[in-house]
């Protein structure tokens, strides 16, 4: 009988933490990190807020574990976008275009709300790998394309996406806009 009862309180404590993540998506893409508090994600899932400091230690915790959880699905996304693709250039189209479809998705939301001066060094070391691991994804296609420096390159094409990704969460431009601009400079530059 035992066992039964300490299954039943992990599966509660897995269900109580997978509620403070989506509320902690859903504040984040409310109001970014000033909406995520601890007080915020006690009332969104009605706990104490108390409790909410026996599953995190801190605000940043919340958004690296989010980022831990999240950044995996989204660049699974990303790459089966571009295995879907058959040409070099369709498939840097398709890394463009699938990280701006990811915009509005609460996902995204909680990766590009991390702010820098929250997380620790380890926090920032791990994020900085996982997006290593996305630009890793469009090197081949840009050695394929002839440039010398994929590599750079890839580096480069990332902070056209991160400029776009920018662009479509202030509303300046139609999001339809803002990917077909991006993919015309990742594919051509500003010479079209």
């Amino acid at each position: 009988m035992p066992k039964i009862r300490a299954a039943s309180v992990a599966e509660h404590r897995t269900m109580q933490h997978r509620a403070l993540l989506d509320a902690a998506r859903e504040l984040l893409g409310e109001g970014g990190t000033e909406a995520l508090t601890f007080a915020a994600l006690a009332e969104r899932t009605g706990l104490a807020r108390s409790s909410v400091y026996e599953y995190f230690r801190s605000r940043a915790a919340v958004v690296e574990e989010l980022c831990a959880v999240d950044f995996p699905r989204w660049a699974a996304d990303v790459e089966a976008a571009m295995d879907r693709a058959d040409t070099p250039e369709a498939k840097v189209e398709a890394y463009v275009r699938a990280q701006l479809a990811l915009v509005g998705d609460r996902r995204h939301r909680a990766v590009v709300a991390i702010s820098a001066g929250e997380l620790d060094a380890d926090a920032r070391e791990k994020i900085r790998a996982a997006h290593g691991g996305l630009i890793t994804m469009v090197v081949e296609a840009l050695t394929a394309l002839g440039h010398d420096e994929p590599r750079l390159a890839a580096t480069l094409l990332q902070g056209v996406v991160d400029a776009a990704v920018r662009r479509t969460e202030i509303g300046a431009d139609p999001p339809d806009t803002v990917a077909d601009t991006a993919v015309a400079v990742a594919l051509h530059g500003a010479a079209r």
